[in-house]
């Protein structure tokens, strides 16, 4: 399996941006897909975006045109950027990295909290 450690999250004002940062183990280039979630209180685990290998990009509905999806490869990081944040936008965040050979892979998950 693959270690993934996310950095970036925060307290942030309603309307301000963060950005989140998922650094890989291993070449992002081994892995197929790499995603973002977020967990709120109550609620399921929702896909936010994802990143392929080859760097195809998709962005769910409910924060497209807000957030978007990034890579360095050389850095073996994934990056969400996340603008013009809303209160229910406040989850833990969680990176993960699905391959082959059952590659899935999750990272410890980082507070995202917005103020109104």
């Amino acid at each position: 399996q693959v270690q993934l450690v996310e950095s970036g999250g925060g307290l942030v004002q309603a309307g301000g941006s963060l950005r989140l940062s998922c650094t890989a183990s291993i070449s992002l280039f081994s892995i197929n897909t790499m995603d973002w979630y977020r967990q709120a209180p109550g609620k399921q685990r929702e896909l936010v975006a994802t990143i392929t290998s080859g760097g195809g990009t998709n962005i769910a509905d409910s924060v497209k045109g807000r957030f978007t999806i990034s890579r360095d490869t050389a850095k073996n990081m994934v990056n969400l950027q996340m603008n013009t944040l809303k209160p229910e936008d406040t989850a833990v965040y969680y990176c993960r990295a699905t391959g082959i050979r059952g590659l899935d892979s999750w990272g410890q998950g980082t507070q995202v909290t917005v103020s109104s």
